[in-house]
């Protein structure tokens, strides 16, 4: 944990040294998000990266969404995810799926990517395997339009969880 006080007191390299991994894969969030502080409290921190996404290109934005890995997919298997999301894919209960069950992930995101172009992308933290299945059952009916919007709104979801475990009010 770091606390505002010290996150406003980084220099722009310290702070995308730190905070570069809050959005999956995509170190310029952190780097867009430094140039806004001092930040009043951890809700203006918070805001900083979430404008800064919705504010990048579309491009920018579809990269960010292709950064994410599969839910209980190869890389989790294969122990090549970041801290924050294995973390997070544990306490979802990802990492103790029966065969089975990682067979139905692995089908569900095939369809989705296949679908949509990007990986399907849910803010696990506090969600049970079910939870996921049932909402990548329920967004498979989405128009790519909707899921681009849903998938974006979801990694404000992950973003705002990331950064309350890391800065102290």
């Amino acid at each position: 944990m770091i606390t505002l006080e010290a996150v406003n007191a980084l220099s722009g390299d310290q702070f995308c040294a730190i905070f570069a991994d809050i959005a999956e894969h995509s170190p310029w969030v952190a780097a867009r998000a430094a140039g806004m502080r001092p930040f009043a409290n951890q809700t203006a921190m918070i805001d900083a990266f979430q404008t800064c996404v919705w504010n990048a290109s579309e491009a920018e934005q579809l990269a960010l969404l292709r950064a994410h890995p599969d839910l209980a997919g190869r890389a989790a298997r294969a122990g090549n995810l970041t801290s924050d999301s294995q973390r997070e894919q544990k306490g979802a209960g990802l990492d103790t799926l029966t065969g089975e069950e990682f067979d139905r992930f692995h089908v569900l995101n095939e369809t989705y990517q296949s679908r949509f172009g990007i990986p399907f992308i849910y803010a696990v933290k506090g969600a049970t395997k079910h939870d996921i299945l049932a909402a990548f059952e329920a967004r498979l009916s989405s128009t790519a339009r909707e899921e681009f919007l849903t998938a974006l709104t979801q990694v404000m979801r992950i973003i705002r969880f990331r950064l309350t475990d890391r800065v102290t009010h």
